[in-house]
């Protein structure tokens, strides 16, 4: 019988198009180039908007609206029509059978170190989902290095209610029992932690506990995800790199994705958009401040591509690395958020970072420090896409993809694919190359059982076909996005988009040539009035499938609205709350 491969499954979090060096960027990141260098590049592939929703479709095969996650639970008070109806729990559900749970099925040692983000009580942590061994941040994001303030100006020294959404005391779980990181008040980047290098020391010392059996490893990082933290030495590699601003950096960019054949030489980028001050009109101590947030931001990704070295290192030293498939991707585009200009949190947060953390110059980047880069610098690396993170757009959904497997062939080394692919294949791909059948090999909506509970088929596709001789993906078949009310459709080259005229877009749907126009910026509805039909006509069939609920625009900037009643398994983020009451080493129970 021949030997099975192992899967190392590697997510960035909020990391743009253009942020590593291989895909054009500035960033030192040779653990990553040289990964790139013996496998491929994909120039067209896509997640969902934001994070949790892709990580729900990274590990069921599916649509995020079929497994649980068609609503992030953060958001739920702003988006409480679509909260607890079915696929929009907040949390990944059991109508899927999630990948580690398959592999494990099979014979698999499975392992997890880093961000989960998929749920919070013990029967939707990862030690539940199928995880052998697992260390998991469980929110969307927390301190880099572990540390939380002592919220002793708040009632009750209870976290302030109107911060970043997503921000958490730093909750994590050890195969389900709570785990408190040490802080690292030092910042120091060998003996402390820090959750890059923290995530991959963890992963490989579960990796020598696997008995000889294949594995499936993923490494979610939370970086580059706010807050911008990163030891000293990583950020000092970019002072003054920054200097001249982040348009500057976009043309850079830009030119980089070029040269290395990832788009063609006459793309043009989509026009920025953001509120934000324009460089020119900044002072000059707002620059100063600015650059040095995108200086800990690269840091942050160098950290990324060392901590990933210390893993590529391990399956060399142990012989597997020829035998084991790497992927290493973004979650979505990058984060643009302007915290301090949104109406519903600004004035009260920026009062928050005042005295609880120091943002002061020489301190910006340390474990006590808490700061984001905004629009401006993260359409540096979505260029050319439309947009952000958030957004189905080009920016916010069309992500970096590396692939190394070296018994497949059908593309040369370091050569780069230009298939449309998404982050519902990763699972199809795993199990076609592990020689395993998905429990439901039905269609559509049927069921079947799995492990107590009815669970959905995949949607996704397998790539080994794409990956052995170079045969297309999804061809034309559609697939669709939506959320936060907004929409989007691909197929083949078209791609309608829908948002509203407040949000970034029309109130109508919008249709672009993505062969020729990778930036939306030709808006070809009027002139194909036929081909926006069949399009829309595919995302009608698209939400009947998926049962995403689809007519509801947000508007995001709003104060946040009364929960509905509570129908399905409990308030993750109450439950989080008295989780962290609980002492060391407890579950809390359904």
């Amino acid at each position: 019988m021949a030997k099975r491969p192992n899967f190392l499954v590697i997510v960035a979090d909020d990391l743009g198009f253009s942020d590593i060096g291989c895909y054009g960027s500035e960033i030192q990141t040779p653990v990553l180039d040289k990964l790139a260098n013996e496998g491929i590049r994909f120039n067209d592939y896509h997640t969902a908007a934001v994070c949790s929703p892709t990580r729900s479709m990274l590990l069921s095969g599916t649509d995020c609206h079929l497994a649980g996650l068609g609503v992030m639970s953060e958001f739920r008070t702003v988006d409480p029509e679509r909260y607890n109806i079915p696929g929009h729990e907040g949390y990944m559900n059991h109508d899927i059978a999630a990948l580690p749970e398959v592999l494990q099925d099979a014979g698999y040692f499975t392992a997890m170190a880093g961000k989960w983000h998929l749920g919070y009580k013990d029967q939707f942590g990862p030690h539940s989902r199928g995880f052998d061994r697992s260390f998991a941040m469980l929110p969307g994001c927390a301190n880099h290095f572990g540390w939380e303030p002592a919220w002793n100006k708040e009632p009750g020294g209870q976290r302030p209610a109107k911060f970043v959404p997503g921000h958490s005391a730093p909750l994590y779980t050890e195969d389900g029992a709570r785990y408190m990181p040490d802080p690292n008040v030092q910042s120091d980047p060998v003996k402390g932690f820090y959750s890059s290098k923290t995530y991959a020391e963890t992963l490989i010392k579960y990796l020598d506990q696997r008995n000889g059996k294949p594995f499936f490893a993923f490494l979610p990082f939370g970086a580059p995800h706010y807050p911008l933290q990163c030891p000293e030495a990583d950020r000092d590699k970019y002072a003054g790199m920054y200097d001249a601003g982040p348009d500057v950096l976009r043309s850079q960019r830009l030119e980089g994705l070029k040269k290395a054949g990832i788009v063609a030489k006459d793309a043009i980028p989509h026009p920025v958009v953001a509120t934000t001050a324009e460089w020119d009109a900044m002072t000059a101590e707002e620059k100063k401040m600015s650059s040095k947030a995108m200086e800990i931001f690269a840091g942050m990704v160098d950290g990324i591509d060392q901590a990933v070295g210390k893993v590529v290192n391990y399956l060399e030293q142990i012989g597997e690395m020829d035998n084991t498939v790497i992927m290493f991707m973004s979650d979505n585009g990058a984060e643009a958020a302007a915290w301090e200009g949104n109406a519903a949190n600004g004035p009260d947060l920026l009062k928050t970072i005042e005295d609880y953390y120091d943002n002061s110059y020489e301190n910006l980047g340390n474990y006590n420090s808490f700061c984001w880069y905004g629009p401006r610098w993260a359409q540096a690396s979505t260029a050319p896409g439309r947009l952000y993170k958030a957004y189905n757009t080009e920016g916010g959904i069309r992500v970096p993809l590396i692939v190394r497997y070296p018994k497949l062939r059908g593309h040369p080394p370091g050569s780069i694919s230009e298939t449309f692919a998404t982050c519902m294949d990763v699972m199809p791909t795993l199990l076609d190359l592990a020689g395993i059948k998905h429990p439901n090999q039905l269609s559509g909506l049927q069921k079947v059982p799995y492990r107590g509970h009815m669970v959905y088929p995949m949607r996704g596709k397998s790539w080994v076909s794409h990956l052995a001789c170079k045969a297309p993906i999804y061809g034309e078949e559609p697939v669709g996005w939506e959320m936060f009310g907004r929409g989007a459709l691909r197929k083949g080259k078209w791609k309608i988009n829908w948002m509203t005229k407040k949000d970034h877009g029309k109130g109508t749907w919008e249709l672009h040539d993505l062969s020729r126009d990778p930036g939306e910026n030709v808006d070809l509805a009027e002139q194909y009035p036929e081909k926006v039909k069949e399009l829309v006509d595919d995302f009608d069939v698209f939400v009947k499938q998926t049962g995403t609920v689809w007519g509801l625009p947000l508007d995001m900037t709003q104060p946040r609205k009364p929960l509905p009643p509570d129908m399905i398994g409990g308030d993750p983020i109450a439950d989080q709350r008295a989780w962290m009451a609980v002492g060391k080493g407890q579950r809390l129970k359904a």
